[in-house]
């Protein structure tokens, strides 16, 4: 099975850090701004690059920026390293982290939630939740898009909504976290697309930028949270997984062809 992501047809493998049991897009092209008073990175070795953790779904980062505006959806604009970047803790500060081309088999595209002359900042995959960094972009290796769509869920109503530039396009009952294995709230971003081998309760399996804040690991895997379907609708409108949003099967057609880093605002 095949997503469409910026006009790149990614192939979706299968996923072990899910807590599963329990309209294509053409986006334009965004320039990187231009200006002077631009704070250089530190120099960084090879061999400090070489010890420096991959910000993946599957690692903890230490001395992340927290995000604090969680409830904006931000611009649209996400980008995507075509050579693992440096991720650092502010412009010109100590270096945190290294963001990799792909994550789960699908190429890596973050939300940039912050600017400043010659840096981006970023959404980042990892534990804790909410962690951000910064990214030299004056540098080269980022490849910019702008995507219109965003997903806000209601974890109160069991309601998810999808947007395109604002305008409500459709809306479902889904199933959210039991009391004891709540779905976080927060700002995150549809992080990769997978396919399990044998489905057995979803055909696709679409894991966000965000982790269970219950279980530090589940089924093998480090408890991210995803959107997945679910065979038995008498779930839709309960809480009830273990952290992910079990969506009908209509949903979940229609969200695998929203765009790798759409940004995905969950609300209780």
């Amino acid at each position: 099975m095949n997503i469409i992501a910026y006009g790149v047809a990614v192939t979706i493998t299968p996923l072990a850090a899910s807590c599963g049991t329990d309209t294509d897009v053409t986006p334009r092209a965004v320039a990187p701004s231009k200006t002077a008073q631009v704070i250089r990175p530190v120099s960084v070795s090879a061999a400090e690059v070489a010890r420096l953790p991959k910000a993946t779904t599957f690692t903890r980062l230490r001395g992340t920026p927290k995000d604090s505006n969680h409830n904006d959806p931000g611009s649209g604009v996400v980008t995507h390293p075509t050579a693992p970047q440096i991720v650092y803790a502010q412009p010109g500060g100590r270096p945190l982290a290294i963001l990799p081309t792909t994550q789960m088999g699908s190429e890596t595209w973050v939300p940039v939630v912050g600017k400043a002359p010659g840096w981006v900042r970023v959404l980042l995959p990892s534990r804790p939740n909410k962690s951000t960094g910064w990214i030299y972009s004056d540098g080269g290796g980022l490849q910019n898009a702008y995507s219109p769509y965003r997903v806000e869920i209601r974890l109160s109503a069991h309601r998810l909504t999808l947007f395109k530039a604002n305008h409500r396009l459709r809306s479902w009952t889904v199933a959210v976290g039991a009391s004891a294995t709540p779905t976080p709230t927060g700002r995150t971003f549809l992080l990769a697309a997978l396919s399990p081998p044998k489905p057995t309760y979803t055909p696709l399996i679409l894991p966000l930028g965000l982790h269970s804040t219950a279980l530090d690991n589940f089924d093998g895997g480090p408890s991210t949270i995803s959107l997945h379907g679910w065979p038995d609708a008498s779930v839709f409108g309960r809480h009830i997984s273990h952290g992910c949003v079990r969506v009908p099967a209509a949903a979940l057609r229609v969200l695998s062809r929203i765009p790798l880093g759409s940004p995905v605002l969950i609300t209780a």
